[in-house]
């Protein structure tokens, strides 16, 4: 049994049946068995709703989830480096990225039939930050296998590009290259972000206009059925009047 194919097919199904599907997989290691395999199967955790929905994100938008990846790792070097202007830069691209990774995050997720609510989008928010700042929650975060979100917030803290210590007066000047490569990075995190989210409000018009032909069909189609119901009826009573008339005829 390949329990690392296992543990990505689990990890992708619903929130509801995760329990379900994992013990089965454990009872199919110990049949085979297996019995380091099915005790790993069986102690995977089932993943909160904001891991599900973030799993999912990964796994449906892998262009925008390596994106916000880059975007973490431009941020992690600039932090590291004390570099207040790349800083500056990413920063300001990190809130637009989110709140739209966030938007499609909840959409992917009402889609599938689980709408996340406020504060479970605020766990997902938060995730997200984490992402951006620790490369090790990043890594666990992209193999999209998360059971829950970190226990605490991660991020940055108060550290801001004003508050950071001041460098040396002759500094070693970072290279202007990867500054250039960081920034266009971030810039294009962003304008992919502002795209997503048109792409998302496009689509949600489409679903409504779709809803709205639903409704319609459905109302003329419950109409045509009543009307069918009373045709039918009619055409029963003209029947039993026809009968009865012949009869009449019959015995006159």
């Amino acid at each position: 049994m390949d329990v690392e194919q296992v543990i990505d097919e689990l990890y992708g199904v619903e929130p509801g049946e995760f329990v379900a599907a994992r013990d089965v997989r454990a009872g199919e290691a110990r049949s085979a068995e297996d019995p380091a395999a099915a005790k790993r199967i069986a102690a995977l955790r089932r993943p909160t709703l904001a891991a599900w929905a973030s799993n999912r994100f990964v796994r449906e938008r892998p262009e925008e989830a390596e994106r916000l990846l880059a975007l973490g790792a431009t941020l992690q070097e600039a932090h590291r480096l004390l570099d207040p202007a790349t800083f500056r830069e990413a920063s300001g691209q990190q809130h637009k990225v989110i709140a739209a990774e966030v938007r499609t995050t909840a959409a992917l997720a009402e889609e599938a039939g689980h709408p996340l609510s406020a504060s479970v989008q605020q766990e997902v928010e938060q995730l997200f930050r984490a992402v951006l700042a620790d490369p090790e929650i990043a890594a666990e975060w992209s193999t999209a296998r998360l059971s829950k979100p970190p226990e605490a917030p991660v991020g940055f803290g108060a550290i801001t590009p004003e508050a950071l210590p001041p460098r040396p007066e002759s500094p070693e000047p970072p290279d202007r290259r990867a500054r250039e490569a960081a920034k266009k990075a971030a810039e294009k995190a962003a304008a992919e972000a502002a795209l997503r989210d048109e792409e998302l409000r496009a689509a949600k018009t489409r679903a409504d206009e779709a809803d709205a032909r639903v409704a319609h069909l459905e109302e003329e189609l419950r109409q045509a059925k009543s009307d069918r119901k009373e045709a039918r009826a009619a055409a029963t009573r003209a029947a039993t009047e026809a009968r009865e008339a012949h009869a009449k005829a019959d015995g006159a």
